[in-house]
C-alpha cells in the first residue's frame, strides 16, 4: 500500500485509517518535533509532549494548533 499525499496543503505523509479518516497525531510526539516540522516557536521545552501541551492550552486538535500560530 501506497501512502501519498492526499489533500492540497498536507504536510509529509500521513497514513489513513480502514475508515478513510486521518489518523491521529501520537500525543507523546514531542512538542521540538512539531517546531521543526511546521517552522513555529510554541515556548515551552522541546522535550514537552504535544498532548500536554494542547491539553494545558485548550486547543482540541494538533491542526488547530499549527492552523491560530
Amino acid at each position: 500500500m501506497s501512502i501519498k499525499n492526499d489533500a492540497p496543503g498536507m504536510k509529509g505523509q500521513r497514513g489513513r485509517n480502514q475508515d478513510g479518516q486521518l489518523r491521529q497525531k501520537r500525543g507523546d510526539t514531542h512538542v521540538g518535533t512539531i517546531e521543526k516540522n511546521y517552522n513555529i516557536d510554541l515556548g515551552v521545552r522541546s522535550d514537552m509532549h504535544v498532548s500536554t501541551y494542547l491539553k494545558k492550552n485548550n486547543i482540541t486538535s494538533l491542526n488547530d494548533l499549527i492552523n491560530d500560530k
